[in-house]
C-alpha cells in the first residue's frame, strides 16, 4: 500500500489574544491530501512553539464541531506533544482544516505549530515505514548523525542540509531506521525528507529540554498507534536525505542528532529477539 507520514507546520506573527489563522510553511497545506474515502487518515500529534502564552484550535465541519474543535491553552516555549499518545483524530480526504492561534502581541514574534499526519494509502506515495517488531528484529548497531542547521529568521522550513553534509558515516547500500533525534536548541519542527519518505517530510517537535520524548519519537509513535511509523532510509540516498527546521524570528541555530538503527540480518534478529 502507498503509506505516507507527513509533518506539517504553520505560523502566525504577533497574534495577540485574537485567534488568527496560520500561514502554512511552503509545501504544506491544511487540505487533507486526496485519497480514497475509505483511506485511514489520522492526525497523530499536534504541538505548538509559542513565545507568549496563548492557545491553538483545530476545527472543521468534519471534526466534532466547527466552533472550537480541538483546542488547547499553550504555555511559553514548550513544543510538547498535546494529543494523548495512542489516540488519534480521524481525518477525511480533501477536508480543509482551520488552524488558528493566539499568543504574543509583540511585533515580529512568530508563533509556530506542527502536526503529524498518517495516510494508510496515499496515491502516488509509498514511504518506507516499519513497525517496532520489524526494527527490533533487525537492529545491528545504533549510529547518530549530527547536522548543524543554520535556521533563518523568516519562519517556515530553513537551514536545509543533506544528512551526510558534516559526517559521512553510513555504510553503503544499507537500510537505517530513524528511531528519533535530539536537538540542542528549541525549535518548532525538525524534518527529514527524501525519496524513501515519498519526498514528504517526516518529523516532530524541537524539544531541547525533554530529550527522552524525542530520542525515541518514531519508535514511540509506532508502539502507541500499532502502525508502521518508523521511517527507513537507505544510505545510497544519503546525499538526498534532507534535514531542516522550523524556527522563529530569533533564528537560533539548531544541532540535530539523528538517531538511526542499522538494519541487518541475523545479528539484528538476535539482538531484537523477544524472550
Amino acid at each position: 500500500m502507498g503509506r505516507a507520514l507527513e509533518v506539517i507546520s504553520g505560523r502566525v506573527t504577533a497574534p495577540g489574544s485574537t485567534f488568527t489563522a496560520v500561514t502554512m510553511a511552503a509545501g504544506n497545506s491544511l487540505t487533507v491530501r486526496n485519497a480514497g474515502l475509505d483511506t485511514d487518515v489520522r492526525l497523530l500529534q499536534l504541538w505548538v512553539d509559542n513565545q507568549g502564552a496563548g492557545a491553538i484550535r483545530v476545527r472543521s465541519p468534519k471534526l466534532h464541531d466547527n466552533v472550537q474543535g480541538i483546542r488547547y491553552d499553550i504555555t511559553v516555549s514548550d513544543p510538547s506533544p498535546l494529543l494523548p499518545w495512542g489516540v488519534h483524530q480521524k481525518l477525511i480526504p480533501q477536508d480543509i482544516l482551520t488552524v488558528e492561534m493566539t499568543g504574543s502581541a509583540t511585533a515580529g514574534d512568530i508563533e509556530d505549530f506542527g502536526a503529524l499526519l498518517y495516510y494508510s494509502n496515499l496515491p502516488g506515495s509509498d514511504a518506507r515505514l516499519a513497525n517496532v517488531e520489524d526494527v527490533m528484529r533487525r537492529i545491528s548497531h545504533i549510529v547518530t548523525v549530527e547536522n548543524s542547521i543554520a535556521a533563518g529568521a523568516g519562519g517556515g522550513y530553513t537551514g536545509e542540509e543533506a544528512l551526510d553534509a558534516e559526517f559521512d558515516l553510513l555504510k553503503a547500500n544499507t537500510d537505517y531506521a530513524l528511531l528519533g533525534y535530539t536537538v540542542d536548541a528549541e525549535c518548532a519542527v525538525v524534518r527529514w525528507r527524501g525519496s524513501d519518505s515519498a519526498n514528504l517530510g517526516v518529523g516532530g517537535p524541537g524539544l531541547d529540554t525533554l530529550r527522552h520524548v524525542t530520542a525515541n519519537w518514531f519508535m514511540r509513535l509506532a508502539a502507541a498507534y500499532g502502525l508502521p511509523l518508523i521511517p527507513v532510509f537507505n544510505s545510497a540516498n544519503k546525499g538526498a536525505i534532507l534535514i531542516d527546521v522550523v524556527q522563529d524570528e530569533v533564528a537560533t541555530a539548531v544541532v540535530v542528532n539523528s538517531i538511526f538503527a542499522e538494519l541487518g540480518g541475523q545479528a539484528g534478529a538476535t539482538l531484537g529477539a523477544r524472550p
